[in-house]
């Protein structure tokens, strides 16, 4: 018979013992704590007689029998004063002799006394510790290491009544923070709070203000933690049987808890510094050793995808991988990187590393990060600094620089690094992978041996003379030397297809599982969307012919720019902001007002500062957007942000903004991406969002705050389908879409060829150029080049004054043919040369291309007048994104289809159709238009199997998930209607029932017929 109940509190600490003392841990008595000192004094003196055994006998002939005493003594006043963690790491002094209290693991294995000492730790557990010297209360379990404890746990057991609340209260209530044992940073350093379902922790008793933190796994994308599939133990086992386990918490005491030290600006603007003890959260630990235990086996050249939603502490992620990926070796005892390369343009990212890699180390030097010149760069690269922090725009120019380095030792040098072993640590992947500057990276970073492989494919064709573009095409795919770690809370298709494995992230933290721990607030609980309803007159006497998409877009912007338009959102926005706002948050709440235009910007500060000063309200405004703004009626007028903000420097904007003094944000691409202000309470848009940068720019709402409850959302333009679409793509985690088929490559080079716009000769001549070894080139290469180009630009022109229709679509055809072998060729090792040197000349030769002639512009100030105007709010409450289908991300597909030139029609008529906002009558010219939009559809070989495996409601999903990118992508043909669908949610929902039963019935028959137009017509 067991002593105590199977079903109770006691019988769960027994399994957790049981399972701990069975795995390396031993049994300490509680007795033999000092509740004064709050450590287990004889656990602590014998660990140091047995490992240090020389130091003691040297204290012993000082102090004799006091030698023990004098040890505990200066070992409290050291952790009293420096923190146990740091005491743990480096040791304390005791009259003059360093002292240890604990040995952790070496990188490699070749210093076998390192590995006896780290066998001699005692990792003790101790049950129902009374640790107080006023009461006999007591913790349910305590960890401690060699005599220091470490952690603590308060059990619950659901089956008893009691669930981990119970123990969340316990801490708060029943744990007086100012008790030795729970001192922040002396003694205990983390405290679980659990139950048989749910972990949570925090680093810091601070009364009934503790903050606790989820650890738990997660749970199907969500919160909470999974069954044991196996049907053997607790959801909680991890706890014990990972994260505790004997090698675990001593590598979490090595090399994961740090100090972090923050300076802020209290309320007065004061600089106030605060203290935080770091300990992972489930995800970030699975995440950095399932990453550091796959580069040990694999070794270098392989890429690894970290798919973390906002809110998952990416910086501290990168931070401990970063320091572990530098010091990392194989099974041989080699080092498997050389240095590790961190891609980022966070500044706090840098001073993060530096603090928590000193720590860990004590060492400065270890880290460099590189902010004055592509020179600074050069020259830690070739001193193999471990860790290098830089920005990706550096690395066009280290080559030049490494000439240069080698020229000023007086050494013949060939402007390569000697190759060596590189992890390259992207923050932020979606926006870093990318074009001509990312395959530059891997160039520099290749090598001496991506010099010989390029020097050998040049022999093997008999073109020694064209090493470079053999060098070129080497560089774009995956280099034996180099491992990518790349971090996104966004991944697009390219993403995933470069860095993921068959598409799939390598880890993931989704954004469900990041708003269900309330590690992020969801930005679409409150979101309330506003239509615009106008009738506009024609107010001039004649009646001019106008071209039709231009006209469209005048008026539309006619509209976003008028004056009652600014004035009406201004009302709404400064009403709700006083009203609702700025009492949020302790007061303390801000909002961000999102524009579509730099010249809309300006005016709505303009108008928002009139208003608010109009009101006497106690609300001031920032505006920030980049450049010099033209005004748009007086000729001699522009607007900078500096001038429109009082003189306020650019770079001071977000420390100004953040304090007491300034509430609202009015932005023009700028601040929707990277900029986190926790005040930020509200958003008001009006602009038009979709896809990705939807995601991005409402996130910046969802930092979270102490006082921090709730968001809100008002938007003057986009439908709330759009936005829930957008969300649910990354809500669970991102799913690739269709792969682009490699074999269209050659179909498009081959159309290009046909057109006859370039020649061989042409590609040869420029080539010849460009690819000329190091030593060769000279200025004149410059104007050789243009040479080699001029005859295709000649070319280009002539038929675009013959067809201009036909020249755009083959402009259209070599943007493609550029995307997709961008893409392309970092995922499949293409062998043809061929492809390479088209590749690069028409990436020169796409920027001499002189633009299509716009035509007339119009403005309509005179012309026309707003007869009528009404702001109306449609919707209101939470856009869930429990139920419906996430879309995969699509990947790149051909584009480029000609341009058609409107017909001209009288004033008054386009203004009819402008008018007409929720009819289906379309004219002729609409319909063609459709019916072009139907056959990019249908020959769309996606869109084929959808309609051949799905009945229509199905089809149809699919079918308005390509339809926005059609629309986009013919912009130009018909301005008016894209801009009636992009901003009408009920015009949008006819055209795509329409359009969608037009495509499913041809795709279904099998019939390609246009029906009542074509581009010939």
């Amino acid at each position: 018979m067991t002593s105590t109940p199977r079903h109770s509190e006691a019988a769960f600490e027994t399994v957790i013992e049981h399972h701990l003392l069975g795995h390396g841990y031993v049994a300490v008595p509680r007795e033999g704590f000092d509740r004064e000192r709050a450590i287990f004094p004889s656990v602590v003196l014998d660990f140091i007689k047995e490992t240090q055994p020389k130091e003691w006998a040297k204290l012993e002939a000082l102090h004799g029998p006091k030698t023990g005493e004098q040890i505990l003594t200066d070992l409290c006043k050291w952790m009293d004063a420096n923190g146990s963690l740091a005491t743990l790491r480096h040791g304390f002094k005791c009259y003059g002799r360093t002292l240890f209290v604990a040995y952790f693991k070496a990188a490699h294995e070749l210093n076998p006394e390192l590995d006896e000492r780290y066998a001699k730790n005692r990792l003790g557990l101790t049950r129902q510790l009374r640790f107080s010297t006023r009461s006999e209360k007591s913790l349910d379990v305590t960890l401690s290491v060699n005599g220091i404890p470490i952690a603590t746990l308060e059990l619950k057991n659901a089956m008893t009544g009691q669930t981990v609340e119970h123990a969340r209260r316990q801490y708060k209530q029943d744990r007086d923070p100012r008790e030795t044992i729970f001192e922040f940073k002396k003694r205990t350093l983390v405290h679980f709070a659990a139950d048989t379902d749910t972990v949570l922790m925090t680093t810091r008793l601070a009364g009934s203000a503790t903050h606790f933190l989820p650890f738990n796994k997660g749970d199907g994308g969500g919160a909470g933690n999974p069954a044991d599939p196996q049907g053997r133990s607790y959801r909680t086992a991890y706890l014990w049987e990972e994260a505790l386990a004997r090698d675990s918490l001593l590598d979490l005491l090595a090399r994961f808890l740090h100090l972090q030290v923050d300076e802020k600006r209290d309320d007065q603007g004061r600089k106030v510094k605060t203290e935080q003890m770091i300990f992972p959260r489930y995800h970030q630990l699975q995440a950095v050793r399932f990453l550091v235990e796959s580069a040990r086996t694999e070794g270098p050249g392989h890429n690894y995808l970290v798919e973390h939603s906002a809110g998952s502490g990416k910086s501290n992620t990168i931070a401990w991988l970063t320091h572990r990926l530098a010091s990392l070796h194989d099974e041989s005892n080699r080092r498997v990187f050389d240095s590790v390369i961190v891609v980022t343009d966070r500044v706090v990212l840098d001073q993060q590393l530096q603090d928590n890699i000193y720590q860990f180390e004590h060492k400065r030097g270890v880290v460099q990060k590189i902010d004055e010149s592509s020179r600074q760069l050069a020259e830690a690269l070739e001193s193999a600094v471990p860790i290098i922090i830089t920005t990706l725009q550096k690395f066009p120019f280290v080559s030049r620089q490494l000439l240069k380095m080698a020229e000023e030792r007086g050494e013949a040098g060939a402007g390569t690094l000697q190759t060596r072993r590189c992890a390259v640590v992207i923050d932020e992947a979606h926006s870093s992978q990318g074009g001509e500057t990312a395959t530059d990276l891997k160039e520099v970073l290749g090598g001496e041996a991506l010099r010989k492989e390029a020097q050998k494919r040049a022999a093997e064709e008999g073109r020694e003379d064209l090493e470079e573009l053999f060098r070129s095409m080497a560089k774009r795919g995956r280099q034996s030397n180099l491992s990518f770690f790349a971090f996104t809370a966004t991944p697009k298709h390219k993403t995933l297809a470069v860095f993921g494995r068959s598409g799939k992230p390598a880890h993931r933290y989704t954004m469900r599982q990041a708003i269900e721990e309330g590690f992020i607030l969801d930005v679409l609980k409150s979101y309330t969307t506003y239509a615009t309803y106008f009738r506009l007159l024609k107010s001039c006497e004649d009646d001019p012919n106008v071209e039709r998409k231009k006209a469209a877009r005048a008026l539309a912007r006619f509209l976003k720019l008028h004056p009652h338009n600014i004035a009406q959102k201004t009302e709404v926005m400064v009403e709700h902001f006083h009203a609702v706002t700025r009492h949020k948050i302790g007061g303390r709440a801000k909002a961000m007002v999102v524009t579509g235009s730099r010249l809309e910007a300006v005016r709505y500060k303009q108008s928002f500062d009139k208003y608010i000063k109009g009101k006497g309200y106690p609300i001031k405004s920032l505006v920030a957007f980049s450049g010099e703004v033209q005004d748009d009626k007086l000729a001699d007028v522009s607007y900078t942000e500096e001038a429109m903000n009082g003189g306020l420097r650019q770079k001071e904007l977000p420390e100004r903004f953040a304090s007491p003094e300034y509430q609202v944000l009015l932005v023009a691409e700028k601040y929707q991406t990277g900029f986190d202000q926790p005040l930020l309470h509200t958003m008001y848009i009006d602009k038009r969002l979709a896809g990705i940068q939807a995601v991005q720019t409402l996130s910046r709402l969802n930092r979270i705050h102490p006082l921090k409850e709730d968001t809100f959302v008002l938007d003057f333009v986009n439908d709330r389908d759009d936005i829930r679409a957008a969300f649910k793509t990354y809500y669970e985690g991102a799913e690739i879409g269709e792969e682009a088929d490699p074999a269209r490559l050659y179909v498009i080079k081959g159309e290009l060829d046909a057109a006859g716009i370039y020649l061989d000769e042409d590609v040869t001549r420029f080539c010849d150029v460009y690819f000329k070894p190091k030593q060769k080139q000279s200025v004149l290469d410059h104007q050789a080049m243009n040479a080699a180009l001029d005859p295709a630009v000649s070319r280009f022109t002539a038929r675009a004054d013959e067809t201009p229709d036909e020249a755009e679509l083959w402009r259209g055809k070599l943007q493609a043919f550029q995307n997709l072998y961008g893409f392309l060729s970092q995922i499949i090792p293409y062998q043809d040369s061929d492809l390479e040197r088209l590749y690069v000349f028409t990436r020169h030769l796409a920027a001499k291309l002189p633009k299509r002639a716009g035509g007339a512009s119009y403005q309509f100030d005179d012309e026309v007048q707003l007869e009528y105007y009404r702001l109306q709010k449609i919707s209101e409450g939470s856009i869930s994104l429990q139920q419906g289908e996430a879309y995969p991300l699509p990947g790149p597909r051909e584009v480029g289809s000609g341009v058609i030139r409107d017909d001209m029609v009288v004033l008054s008529q386009l203004i009819d159709v402008v008018n007409d906002r929720f009819g289906t009558d379309f004219n002729q010219a609409d319909q063609l238009f459709f019916d072009q939009i139907v056959e990019a559809a249908t020959i769309d070989e996606a869109m084929r199997r959808a309609a051949k495996a799905n009945p229509f409601d199905r089809f149809k999903l699919v079918f308005k998930n390509l339809l926005e990118g059609l629309f986009s992508e013919r912009v130009e043909q018909n301005e008016e209607i894209f801009v009636r669908f992009m901003n009408d949610p009920a015009f949008q929902n006819v055209v795509t029932e329409w359009m969608a039963e037009r495509a499913y019935e041809r795709l279904r028959r099998g019939d390609d017929a246009v029906g009542s137009g074509t581009a010939g017509d």
